[in-house]
């Protein structure tokens, strides 16, 4: 028999546990009374999935009826089990007092021994340890029965957090009390992840490693928003919402050394923590992410937030991941997830290298990829299934809960027709509530996450996290609108878009909506030509222009003559140029700076010596085309006297044409200085010198730099203004009219050359 209790803020289930049904934990009773009681059980999560889950295992063992059940039955059934249904309120201490003493009296009137008591904790994670203090402290179980404790995600939203909990939670439960559920490991396809390779061990043995697999994919796409979730969904995001647990639950599956004994928990998790132990240390570089249209404006609604207000959080990530073993060593795994989407589908694909080349017969089934898909549901199948293509090996059937289906519909499975795959699927379709829910009272540990797991996965994806606080997301319209703006691109361990940045235009200044109210920002500013995108695109830009620059100055003249200037801005650019412009003519560039902090060129604040981490090391350039500004003459710094600003001038009217550099790369302080030259340092006083020592108002006071006679005299200047701490400033120079004295970057006016605003998009609209 079941009987159930349940309140406002709380539900209370009691259960009787079957004959043979449950796997007791050792020392416990196999027959007796086991309390239910769903804390939170009026909220979304219990009428969404656990009135079901409760209800399919205590119809079955336990609203939709299962299948199985007929409809006279269902109704049997359904009745008697909302007839076990109690409404408490469990709000204090006293609440809880009164509740453990209540099942303490039902089960001596009745006169039925206790197996255990479950607490399922469907409430915010900040009342976590609140309750279950309470729990331990007034409804305990005596008498050698279980208590079992089940949580739901969020579990923390990084490291630290997660390990604060997991602290304050120690205090009243043991470990082997905490059920902390993720609902994806009771997916059937998932849980079959590791008895599929064990079962088909002798084909996948010799090809599961990085010399067969080309990438592993681990999908979730969703076509709703985040609407109703808001005040959750925007302090976590796509990565803390599924990434960091679901899809990295799945991956770790994947990649596991398989255990000797399936349920074996302690054995399975020790892999597990080898795999999370050899991940490679993520950073922003490693991840692309986005955000829908109208989320912006969802926020605003139910967060009560003023129109200036712009939410960073990300509804779509592209990740990849490597692990540093042997076995998958440079491997890319890649998760994905968004919401907005095309299509809901949840799948994980191993695609392997395909060494066969068709002369003739290109649709011949081993020209087609090799590929396993372990599909989740939905999308064009509908149904849980593992393919694994008909050019790879036919899999054995792991046990009578699977079958073979061998008649199929005219569907196609990631770009290949189903009649390509050899097709697995279980029996009977079960809920992944229901089938964690029967494991909880079974006692099996092995579905769900131990606090080491969950420690393990937090501790690396926290420094992503971290890294990408402040990353403007790229805006894509939603569903069949998003077109390719989302596909993305792996260059060695770095992913980049694949596409040109586009941003959407608000509604209210474009009167339009959906796909039309994006376009690529691009025009005038001042006047001069302006490129702008965000900022990862806006610096794959540049440094194309760049190289596109130097190309051409060596093409004609045999040497490109680069000048750079200081400050935060460009450290992007120096990255990409190191990482990914390969064939950058280095030998043949001469590089230069704009301006210089009078501090030795050793100095952390010597913006040479970022220059050259930053860059200048990693490429392969003559030192004598390195040309660092001499600000340290007679062991002095910027001393008149040692005359170092004439000697830069001299060796520029020396080495470069006409003193016209062929690319001058500037930014703009909130002050509208440029390079050294600082409102009020009147300019005009430098005359025709190209090399100027002036003065700042922030230490080290002393500088060297550039003049604008030398700027304005290349052959193409590049202003490179990005952050949202900008926008008020390029709102302004919007404005103001040339005033070289009060605001110096206005003074830039080449005199035959170009002059190019490279602003990004937090820059630009704020």
């Amino acid at each position: 028999m079941w009987k159930v209790v349940w309140a406002t803020l709380l539900l209370l289930a009691t259960v009787c546990a079957q004959r043979g049904y449950a796997k007791e934990t050792k020392g416990a009773p196999k027959v007796g009374h086991v309390s239910v009681v769903i804390v939170g059980g009026t909220g979304d999560l219990a009428k969404k999935y656990l009135w079901q889950g409760f209800f399919h295992l205590y119809a079955n063992q336990g609203v939709v009826c299962p299948r199985e059940l007929s409809v006279e039955r269902c109704a049997l059934v359904k009745e008697q089990f909302l007839k076990l249904a109690e409404y408490w309120q469990l709000k204090t201490s006293e609440d809880y007092q009164a509740l453990g003493k209540h099942l303490t009296e039902q089960l001596t009137q009745e006169g039925i021994v206790e197996a255990g008591r479950l607490f399922y904790l469907s409430v915010p994670a900040f009342a976590y340890a609140d309750i279950a203090e309470r729990i331990n402290n007034s409804c305990r179980p005596t008498d050698g029965a279980w208590l079992r404790v089940v949580l739901e995600k969020p579990f923390g939203h990084d490291f630290s957090s997660a390990q604060l909990l997991s602290t304050q939670l120690g205090t009243s439960l043991k470990d082997e009390e905490m059920y902390r559920i993720d609902h994806y490991l009771g997916k059937q396809v998932v849980s079959k992840i590791l008895p599929f390779r064990r079962e088909n061990s002798k084909h996948l043995d010799p090809i599961w490693n990085k010399h067969h697999i080309e990438r592993v994919e681990i999908v979730l796409k969703e076509t709703l928003d985040a609407r109703g979730r808001i005040p959750f969904y925007d302090q976590y995001g796509v990565i803390r919402d599924v990434i960091q647990n679901h899809l990295t639950e799945v991956m770790t599956l994947l990649t596991m050394g398989l255990p000797a004994n399936l349920s074996d928990v302690k054995e399975v998790l020790r892999n597990k923590l080898k795999i999370f132990s050899a991940l490679q240390h993520l950073d922003r570089n490693c991840a692309t992410i986005g955000q829908y249209q109208n989320y912006n404006l969802e926020v605003q609604e139910e967060l009560n937030k003023t129109k200036e207000y712009y939410s960073l959080t990300p509804t779509f990530a592209g990740i990849m991941v490597h692990i540093d073993i042997a076995q998958y060593e440079k491997m890319p795994i890649i998760l994905t997830s968004g919401k907005m989407l095309d299509e809901r589908l949840g799948y994980a694909r191993i695609l392997f290298k395909n060494d066969i080349f068709c002369v003739q017969s290109h649709n011949s089934v081993h020209c087609k990829p090799k590929q396993i898909v372990f599909y989740f549901g939905h999308g064009t199948l509908q149904y849980p299934a593992i393919l694994v293509s008909k050019n790879l090996f036919k899999p054995d059937l792991m046990d009578t809960e699977w079958k073979e289906i061998t008649e199929h519909k005219d569907v196609s499975v990631l770009g290949m027709p189903i009649s390509d795959y050899y097709v697995l699927t279980p029996t009977v379709q079960r809920e992944a509530y229901a089938e964690l829910i029967s494991h909880i009272f079974q006692g099996r540990k092995d579905s769900f996450i131990s606090t080491e797991n969950l420690l393990a996965s937090w501790g690396f994806w926290t420094p992503l996290l971290h890294g990408l606080a402040k990353t403007s997301p790229r805006l894509y319209p939603g569903g069949a609108d998003n077109g390719n703006m989302l596909d993305f691109k792996l260059l060695g361990r770095e992913v980049t878009f694949a596409n040109e940045a586009v941003v959407m235009i608000p509604q209210d200044h474009m009167g339009g909506s959906g796909a039309e109210s994006f376009q690529v920002m691009q025009g005038k500013y001042r006047s001069a030509e302006m490129v702008s995108a965000w900022p990862e695109e806006l610096i794959v830009r540049l440094a194309a222009d760049l190289q596109a620059s130097a190309e051409k100055a060596v093409r004609e003249g045999g040497r490109f003559h680069l000048a750079l200037s200081g400050g935060s801005s460009p450290l992007a650019l120096f990255q990409r140029l190191a990482r990914h412009h390969y064939s950058f003519p280095w030998r043949d560039t001469h590089v230069w700076m704009v301006d210089e902090r009078c501090v030795p060129l050793t100095e952390l604040d010597s913006n040479f010596r970022t220059l050259h981490d930053h860059l200048l090391q990693h490429v392969k350039m003559p030192y004598f085309n390195i040309h660092p500004m001499p600000v340290q003459m007679n062991q002095r710094l910027c001393v008149e006297e040692d005359s170092g600003a004439l000697l830069y001038e001299r060796d520029i009217n020396q080495l470069v044409n006409a003193s016209s550099f062929h690319f001058v790369l500037l930014g703009v302080g909130y002050d509208g200085h440029t390079a050294s030259l600082f409102p009020g340092s009147k300019l005009d006083a430098h005359g025709d010198s190209l090399v100027a020592l002036t003065e700042s108002p922030a230490k080290p006071h002393q500088r060297m730099s550039l003049t604008l006679r030398a700027i304005n005299q290349a052959q193409k200047v590049g202003v490179l203004v990005m952050g949202k701490s900008k926008h008020e400033l390029v709102t302004q120079l919007s404005r103001v009219k040339d005033n070289p004295n009060k605001w110096p970057i206005t003074g830039i006016r080449p005199t035959s050359g170009r002059l190019v605003w490279y602003i990004d998009y937090d820059a630009l609209l704020g």
